[in-house]
């Protein structure tokens, strides 16, 4: 019988922790709806992964945290005691998610206090993703994803042997959320750390990175800033309210920001010299990265701050081709990072998935993302959608995914 997908509730990214953290300390009354969406058309019905994801969240709901992996959080100094505490006793509650099938459609939403259902999003990703992959893979499938990595692996080595910039060749691993399996990530980070010390620099998964003695990768994700959007803030002002937030508990730790909830313009334009100066870097997510590299420096240049002293991290959908483009230009000017995910954990030959677990309500308002690509944008609630880009001034829209609209019904209760 196959392993559960998840079998420890490290095996997640850090963002989830840090993230976590800050709102436990400081909105931990705030009640989340967090919807599953897949947006590529898979082989074949994701509904008929229904009884298997249903047997894999309840297992994933009986996991607690074991007190090694207790006294590794503790060992972050970024981890607070409190925090570790929370931990201690925290437990998925099943009653928190729900999924089911309509149609050929499968859905999942995660919906209650956010301090308890935040913690789902990558898990759940994870697990749709090995389930699917197990129904594909054949004999030959293990052989083929270890010839293409060797291959990346021989491309990288010669790339930054025959290839010398200002500033180093600096690559994560971010790819927990869509990856063939646990087993095979594991080998993927490690091979990494084997042929490439000098330029593997860690991992977003917080179990890989315990294990392997690598360090663990990550600060925020969406759904940080788009909560703030229903916290009370001026809407106007719920960026920096985050930020500070931000700031306030991690005191110069963690401090890459991400720029693309509600686009890059809208970013730069509330990331004044104040918060130019406390965070280390930015990091991209969406829309073309060498316009957005070009208007972080320039953003930093009018700063009249060094960019040499910042960091650009680029984490969408990289390959390892793009990302060795991206250092060419960049290289000589900024410090610079590159954070891959399906290419690495996922490239054997088999379709992937895109899919997502996006927030889409915090205390009963609508809650979006404006995405700098097109198809990325995603909220369900035209009005509010509208609303937001009048405030911020975004003229040019992308197209709402109608994937990110929710369930037409409800299972039964």
């Amino acid at each position: 019988m196959p392993t559960a997908p998840i079998t420890s509730l490290l095996d997640t990214d850090l963002y989830k922790f840090t993230m976590w953290q800050t709102m436990l300390h400081r909105h931990p009354q705030t009640q989340a709806e967090y919807h599953f969406v897949c947006r590529n058309t898979p082989q074949f019905p994701l509904a008929d992964l229904l009884p298997e994801v249903n047997e894999a969240l309840d297992a994933l709901c009986g996991l607690s945290f074991q007190p090694d992996e207790l006294a590794y959080m503790r060992g972050l100094r970024y981890i607070k005691p409190d925090f570790v505490d929370f931990l201690r006793i925290f437990r998925l509650q099943r009653d928190f998610i729900r999924a089911w099938a309509e149609g050929e459609t499968l859905h999942i939403v995660a919906e209650g206090p956010q301090v308890h259902v935040m913690f789902f999003e990558i898990h759940v990703l994870a697990i749709v993703h090995e389930l699917y992959s197990r129904r594909l893979a054949g004999a030959d499938t293990l052989a083929d994803g270890r010839r293409r990595l060797a291959a990346k692996i021989e491309r990288l080595r010669s790339f930054t042997t025959q290839t010398r910039l200002r500033h180093s060749f600096d690559l994560f691993d971010f790819g927990v959320r869509r990856r063939f399996s646990g087993a095979w990530q594991r080998e993927v980070v490690s091979a990494f750390q084997a042929s490439l010390p000098e330029h593997f620099k860690g991992t977003s998964n917080v179990l890989l990175a315990r294990d392997l003695g690598l360090v663990p990768i990550g600060t925020m994700a969406h759904e940080y800033l788009q909560s703030y959007q229903a916290l009370g803030y001026r809407l106007r002002d719920h960026q920096k309210a985050a930020f500070e937030d931000w700031v306030q508990e991690y005191r110069g730790d963690l401090g890459t920001a991400l720029t693309d909830v509600i686009g890059m313009d809208a970013f730069l334009a509330d990331f004044d010299l104040y918060f130019a100066k406390l965070f280390d870097g930015l990091r991209h997510d969406s829309g073309d990265p060498v316009v957005w590299g070009e208007k972080a420096l320039a953003h930093y240049e009018r700063l009249k701050l060094d960019a040499h002293t910042k960091r650009l991290v680029f984490s969408d959908g990289l390959d390892i081709e793009r990302a060795i483009a991206l250092y060419r230009h960049f290289g000589d000017r900024a410090q610079v990072g590159f954070g891959i995910g399906t290419h690495l954990t996922n490239d054997l030959g088999l379709p992937t998935l895109n899919i997502v677990m996006k927030l889409v309500r915090c205390n009963g308002q609508p809650v979006a993302k404006l995405s700098d690509s097109p198809g990325k944008t995603l909220c369900d609630d035209e009005t509010f959608l509208a609303y937001l880009r009048q405030v911020f001034g975004v003229t040019v829209p992308g197209p709402v995914s109608r994937s990110a609209r929710g369930p037409t019904t409800t299972p039964a209760t």
